[in-house]
């Protein structure tokens, strides 16, 4: 190859490094997301030439983990501290919410264990004493009621009895006659 060829070829090299450069800073400013992919595409070279130049994969890789540069008109800076204090606060919150969902398993184990010796049978029924004396009541009145039908039964009794005897005494005084 020519000299002037080789020196056509590093100056093409480097205004292509100087547009992934640009892209990076870009996307940076921009506070757009960062990757080997999206640099190459904005610059408009091929990621090969992203990975035969570790130098900018460096840079590319350096640049997508720090924190995106403050957009004047979305308010607040992100900052590293903000993001571990904020993920600092998100795992306090989750051992929280660890905390209170064991603690709500627990207490539907518990009510689910009672419920299930409830309706087995196994246990006795909560309004016991209530069944008690409703059963006492119910003997109570079934004892009344056997008094009484045998009383209406000796008389039932006594009035086939009462009636034979009419009816003997019917029939005797119609032969006779």
């Amino acid at each position: 190859m020519n000299a002037a060829m080789v020196d056509g070829r590093r100056a093409d090299s480097e205004r292509r490094r100087q547009r992934v450069k640009t892209a990076i800073q870009q996307a940076t400013r921009n506070g757009t997301a960062i990757s080997a992919s999206g640099i190459a595409r904005h610059a408009g070279v091929n990621r090969t030439f992203l990975y035969r130049h570790r130098d900018l994969l460096a840079l590319i890789h350096a640049a997508a983990l720090q924190p995106s540069a403050p957009n004047p008109s979305a308010g607040s800076a992100v900052t590293l501290a903000s993001l571990q204090t904020d993920l600092a606060n998100a795992l306090a919150r989750n051992t929280r919410l660890v905390t209170q969902v064991r603690c709500l398993e627990r207490r539907l184990s518990e009510q689910m264990g009672e419920q299930a010796w409830r309706e087995s049978g196994l246990g006795s029924p909560p309004d016991h004493e209530q069944l008690q004396r409703h059963v006492s009541r119910l003997e109570q009145a079934n004892t009344e009621l056997s008094a009484r039908l045998e009383e209406r039964d000796a008389e039932l009794e006594a009035a086939r009895a009462a009636n034979r005897e009419l009816t003997r005494a019917v029939n005797h005084r119609g032969a006779t006659l």
